[in-house]
């Protein structure tokens, strides 16, 4: 095989493992349910009505291997055999992170335990962080929580520009996010200072740091770009 294509359908999982229970998420299904949902009218507007509709991921074998995953028939608009081999997969890597989750897929399963930070507000450890604002030549950091990446912005997007300090926040990922202001802050400097934070956070064991760049001059209109 010469080449292959990976698309990820991000979220939409087709049944809970074996160690769901683990991770808070018995019972998992997103697919299943948003066909339950069609399948009860729970669904309905006026751009879609009734089953579940998705013929071409259908002959991918998308719901034939959802149906293997849960021991059950999803109901859907239509009857349609898989064209090409199907199947379904239970991780074995220990985290559940979007980097462990795509290693995995490509053949690398990841036997550890990524680093998270607790959910609580200044989750982040005040030694990191005065590193941080020690090497980055900041005047501090706004943030420092479990945070959504655009109500973020809308929180503190107007007080960055202000006071020019980034916005530092996590999920439930093994992340570091920063966000700052493309011009008020500068790109290349949010570069740098990610390049920063990805060496001090390297003793939490954590996967990632993100810049997470933004322009606009208010809450109203604060929007992220791709650089």
């Amino acid at each position: 095989m010469k080449r292959a294509i990976i698309i990820v359908l991000d979220s939409l999982g087709i049944g809970a493992s074996a160690d769901a229970e683990s991770y808070g998420d018995n019972g998992s299904n997103t697919l299943g349910h948003i066909a339950d949902y069609c399948a009860e009218g729970m669904a309905n507007n006026e751009l879609r009505r009734g089953y579940l509709n998705i013929p071409n991921l259908q002959r991918w074998g998308l719901v034939a291997a959802a149906n293997k995953s849960c021991g059950k028939e999803l109901p859907t608009k239509q009857q349609i055999n898989p064209i090409n081999a199907y199947g379904y997969a239970r991780e074995i890597s220990k985290g559940k992170d979007t980097p462990s989750g795509h290693w995995e897929i490509c053949g690398l399963p990841v036997p550890l335990q990524w680093g998270t930070f607790p959910n609580k507000d200044s989750c982040f450890p005040k030694k990191l962080m005065q590193t941080l604002i020690d090497e980055g030549k900041l005047n501090g950091t706004l943030g420092n929580k479990h945070a959504s990446g655009t109500t973020i912005l809308q929180e503190f997007g107007e007080e960055h520009i202000k006071s020019k300090m980034p916005i530092c926040y996590t999920s439930a990922d093994s992340v570091f996010q920063i966000a700052a202001h493309e011009d008020h802050f500068g790109l290349d400097r949010l570069y740098e200072l990610c390049d920063i934070a990805k060496r001090l956070v390297e003793p939490f064991n954590i996967a990632r740091v993100i810049a997470r760049p933004f322009v606009g001059n208010s809450s109203a209109n604060f929007e992220r770009t791709a650089n």
